[in-house]
């Protein structure tokens, strides 16, 4: 048997328009996990530390999150995911498109749209504070301010961004073609 045979008889193909889903799932998946690690690792980590170090490490991360690498990840998966729809519209559209739809807006919405009317200006109010300079409770009442609330948001964030790379994985395995998922395409479970 041919090593890539399999791939053949599959019929699986790097198209461009696969090309964008794959991209798409990547980026997404990023964002899920980043949200993640930070729900599950860094916010309880540093939720130990002393104000002081804590604001500090805030103000560090999030001056240091801020860069290319990031910004391909959170803005690719926002661009890429409804461009990825529109890629699979037909006249009759399916599963695999409408799935694509509903990761996008939600993408838009709970990962995007907190991101930038949620945790951006708790992030820029807590680098504007002048830690240097402040007092003991001056601290305590910005860390009080930011970071519950600063949890709850990403706490959203991440369960938007999982639940839109789980939409996005089911859309990968709807055919394109068909609009069936594997086990029920003809030949399945032969």
């Amino acid at each position: 048997m041919h090593p890539h045979s399999s791939l053949q008889s599959s019929s699986i193909m790097l198209t461009p328009i696969n090309l964008v889903l794959i991209l798409a799932a990547a980026a997404t998946a990023l964002m899920a996990g980043l949200f993640f690690a930070w729900s599950c690792s860094v916010m309880p980590g540093i939720g130990r530390l002393p104000d002081a170090t804590f604001l500090s490490s805030m103000q560090a991360m999030n001056r240091a999150i801020l860069n290319p690498v990031f910004f391909s990840a959170f803005f690719g998966a926002l661009l890429l995911l409804p461009l990825s729809a529109y890629l699979h519209y037909h006249h009759h559209p399916s599963p695999r498109f409408w799935l694509l739809v509903a990761a996008s807006i939600l993408y838009g919405i709970g990962v995007f749209g907190i991101t930038m009317v949620g945790n951006v200006p708790l992030n820029d109010r807590v680098d504007a504070f002048p830690l240097s300079s402040a007092s003991a409770s001056d601290m305590a009442a910005i860390r009080a301010a930011f970071e519950e609330p600063w949890n709850q948001l990403n706490t959203i964030r991440t369960l938007a961004s999982t639940v839109c790379i789980v939409l996005v994985i089911i859309a990968c395995l709807y055919s394109p073609d068909t609009g069936s998922l594997p086990a029920d395409r003809p030949g399945a479970g032969k």
